[in-house]
């Protein structure tokens, strides 16, 4: 499989994206900044970069303009943003980017992003004329359109919602009574609380049941959940839930 450099400096977009990309058997190296992207790529060889553009030191669109420039452009780079323009996608293509995610990064959008990206090699940078600076590149089909033909899942839910549907507890009430441990945590939920702290300590109950079920893999919580990847992630993240590696795997019975 690949060796794919992923440049983030939220903690969090890193540690989803290398979840779900080592889940795919690919070995995921971590950069936090433009210095330390600078840095893995001197020292070694990687096969394609997931490259944020809003980052503290140096901007992704400058890095690229960088490696382009100096050469170092022999990989594949799809560019991430939740804040990006059109022009500023139309930039990134032309320097050389293969291709660009908007965030919140769906669990498909970033897999057939990384699958075409590694099936074809870097682009070079064009020497277009100043005048097609206004031109969406084809290979940008999320950014051609000024709005989205039909809004995400989610989209038009509070911003409290997280942009995923609330876990009902009578769909949920038969994986949760399949063990003691979850039927305590039932037993013990604040039922005489407002209905916004029941149900968050519901939802903790509920998703620390399928983490410990599942020994920690988000592929299969999701799967178990019906969630997508980011939106699980997300929720997690707000309800507290400790998310380190190794947290929720059962210890050898060596």
């Amino acid at each position: 499989m690949a060796e794919i450099l992923v440049v983030d400096d939220e903690i969090g977009i890193r540690e989803l994206l290398s979840e779900i990309l080592g889940d795919e058997g690919h070995t995921v190296l971590l950069a936090d900044s433009a210095r330390e992207a600078r840095a893995v790529r001197e020292r070694q060889r990687v096969d394609l970069v997931l490259l944020d553009i809003w980052m503290p030191d140096t901007d992704g669109i400058t890095l690229l303009r960088e490696w382009a420039s100096g050469g170092r452009l022999t990989m594949p780079v799809i560019m991430m943003s939740g804040h990006a323009t059109i022009d500023t996608a139309a930039e990134a293509s032309r320097i050389g980017a293969v291709d660009f995610l908007e965030k919140p990064i769906t669990l498909q959008k970033l897999l057939r992003a990384v699958q075409n990206g590694l099936t074809r090699p870097a682009q070079k940078p064009a020497q277009a004329p100043a005048a097609a600076a206004s031109t969406v590149p084809a290979g940008l089909p999320s950014l051609r359109e000024a709005a989205p033909a039909a809004p995400l899942p989610g989209a038009s839910d509070p911003p409290d919602a997280f942009n995923e549907p609330m876990v009902a507890p009578a769909a949920a009430s038969s994986v949760m009574a399949d063990s003691p441990a979850a039927r305590l945590l039932v037993r013990e939920l604040p039922l005489d609380a407002p209905l916004r702290d029941a149900r968050d300590a519901f939802e903790r109950a509920y998703f620390e049941h399928h983490l410990m079920r599942e020994q920690g893999s988000m592929t299969r919580v999701a799967e178990r959940t019906g969630l997508e990847r980011t939106h699980l992630y997300r929720k997690l993240k707000q309800l507290g839930i400790d998310l380190s590696r190794g947290v929720w795997r059962k210890p050898s019975s060596n």
